[in-house]
């Protein structure tokens, strides 16, 4: 139940009066076609990123990464590909929404065993510090390598708090060390021992 719903589904890419078919450039609805090194994959003089490449999440911090790409693809030649393992993004409402890695429906396309904890945490103290009614968390652990592979989370502090776990995604830090972690308290942060 909500008083407000709204939807943000993010930018189209401004691209359609560049008359790219002149060019050879293929593209799709959600931008140009691009290879691992974000080329063009019909007119190798051309590179797209950002919102202009079909590829990755439609994600400004995508977007920024993508630059350091293109530069040193265009200066250097092929050499570097992106990176978007443990992206975060975050849905700024009331509470906000956040999200980094992978949800379970694509860890088991990927055929990844894991296991989820999963738990409403709306009577959790800082929840109920800060006055919200509302608050849960999914987060998914890889079963060999203790790694945390997807974070989703619901909440007041959400939008901050998923970086920590965007953080140990991208550099695989295993759950068993982020629960040692010491977090400053009464901090949202310091609830992510009990996520885990």
């Amino acid at each position: 139940e909500a008083d407000l719903a709204v939807h943000s589904a993010g930018r189209v890419p401004e691209i359609d009066d560049l008359n790219l078919q002149a060019a050879g450039v293929e593209r799709e609805a959600r931008g140009v076609t691009v290879n691992e090194f974000l080329q063009s994959v019909s007119n190798p003089a051309v590179y797209a990123g950002g919102d202009s490449a079909a590829s990755g999440p439609p994600l400004t911090p995508k977007a920024d990464h993508d630059v350091t790409v293109l530069v040193t693809n265009l200066l250097e030649g092929n050499r570097r590909t992106p990176n978007y393992d443990g992206i975060a993004s975050a849905v700024f409402s009331v509470p906000p929404l956040a999200s980094a890695g992978l949800t379970e429906v694509a860890a088991r396309a990927a055929g990844l065993r894991f296991h989820t904890k999963w738990q409403d945490s709306s009577a959790w103290f800082n929840t109920r510090r800060v006055g919200e009614t509302t608050s849960g968390f999914k987060v998914l652990i890889e079963e060999q390598t203790d790694r945390i592979i997807g974070a989703h989370l619901l909440g007041p502090h959400a939008d901050e708090m998923i970086n920590v776990f965007a953080v140990a995604i991208r550099l695989g830090i295993p759950a068993r060390d982020l629960k040692q972690t010491l977090f400053a308290y009464p901090t949202h942060g310091s609830d992510i021992r009990f996520m885990l």
